[in-house]
């Protein structure tokens, strides 16, 4: 039976000659013997992948400018009006890049301004009522991200598929109870309760950290996966935007859980 293989099917039958062409010579040969078994694929002009240096360059990079962001918004002692307007820009923003996992810089920059107009302001709100509350946020952060990355670089544990879409489908879960919590606030004081600063906010905002965490992990084994695969240089800007964003989930919601056990002044 003929072979569909076309190297095999250019083999003749029995007494048929073998190679239709003139034999190679010596020197072809020694040619032949010496080229590579394999040509890598020629990459365009410029192209680079990703390497862990460059996430964590743009990493800082975008953490930096929403610091300072957030350091001009707390010395300028801005409204909460101006930060509310700052925190829906800064969620715009931030669907775009997620819906659209762009790597556009201007795009994840602005978020970083924006976002750190709105903690700068917050903070600034926090700190009045609650002093010394920011730094003890900042550490609480610091020390989730550290334990975060340990458990991850240690393997003892590695998100899989499964665990993925749990804590994306956590994810919108929440956003809807504090959306319906905002919602119950007009009619019912308090709301569901779940911002309210009794047992129930305590363990809202527990888990929301753990959630904020969970997504850390996630964002590491993006990184790691994309290092490995080799994805092109501008993604560094992407896996610098989720880091960035877990980073104010979480403290965010360490702030409010330290405000619950912290007196007025």
């Amino acid at each position: 039976m003929e072979s569909r293989n076309p190297i095999f099917s250019r083999r003749g039958g029995v007494g048929q000659q073998a190679w239709s062409g003139p034999a190679p010579s010596a020197q072809q040969l020694n040619e032949m013997y010496n080229a590579p078994a394999y040509a890598p694929p020629s990459q365009p002009p410029g192209y680079r992948t990703m390497t862990m240096d460059d996430v964590v360059m743009k990493g800082f990079f975008t953490l930096g400018t929403v610091i300072v962001a957030a350091g001009i918004a707390w010395y300028s002692g801005w409204g909460i009006g101006i930060g509310i307007g700052a925190a829906l820009i800064a969620m715009v923003l931030g669907l775009v890049v997620s819906f659209r996992q762009s790597a556009n810089p201007a795009l994840i920059l602005g978020y970083a301004v924006f976002e750190g107009i709105f903690l700068g302001i917050i903070s600034n709100f926090f700190e009045a009522r609650f002093n010394g509350i920011v730094l003890q946020a900042v550490i609480g952060t610091m020390m989730a991200f550290l334990g975060t990355l340990s458990v991850y670089a240690l393997k003892i544990f590695r998100p899989t598929p499964k665990f993925t879409k749990f804590v994306i489908g956590a994810a919108f879960a929440a956003l809807g109870l504090i959306l319906i919590n905002f919602i119950a606030s007009f009619f019912i004081d308090g709301g569901l309760g779940l911002r309210s600063g009794g047992p129930l906010a305590i363990a809202f905002s527990v888990g929301m950290i753990l959630l904020g965490c969970f997504f850390l992990l996630l964002d590491f084994d993006q990184i790691d996966e994309g290092v490995r695969s080799g994805v092109p240089e501008k993604y560094s800007w992407l896996m610098a935007f989720g880091l960035t964003l877990s980073l104010v989930w979480i403290y965010l919601e360490v702030l409010r859980l330290l405000s619950y056990f912290s007196g007025d002044d």
